[in-house]
């Protein structure tokens, strides 16, 4: 069974910064959300290789880089670039209006 998903405030744009990533916790869903190349992306906060946060993740060319053992993920897509990680992260449907960034996120039960 699918769970539906929502549209939900998870910041304002100007948290994010340029070439940069901001976290945050929708719905129960721990997020980075990442500006890149002046696109936002939402995908799930931590690495896939030990579970660390990408907040603090370096973002170069739509890649965002775990600081603790250079894993490297394609934010657009969520799948690792560069090892150690394996496993995809979860990426989320992102909208901006004005300031304010939505994110689809599974809602509430």
């Amino acid at each position: 069974m699918t769970r539906a998903t929502e549209f939900v405030r998870a910041c304002s744009l100007s948290d994010v910064p340029e070439q940069g990533t901001f976290g945050v916790e929708v719905n129960g869903t721990s997020l980075v959300i990442i500006r890149s190349a002046g696109e936002v992306f939402a995908l799930d906060e931590f690495c896939t290789h030990e579970d660390v946060s990408l907040v603090d993740g370096e973002i170069y060319d739509h890649t965002v880089e775990c600081w603790l053992h250079g894993s490297c993920f394609d934010v657009r897509t969520g799948k690792p670039t560069g090892p150690p990680a394996t496993r995809p992260l979860s990426t989320y449907q992102v909208r901006v209006d004005g300031d304010d960034v939505y994110v689809a996120v599974p809602a509430m039960t």
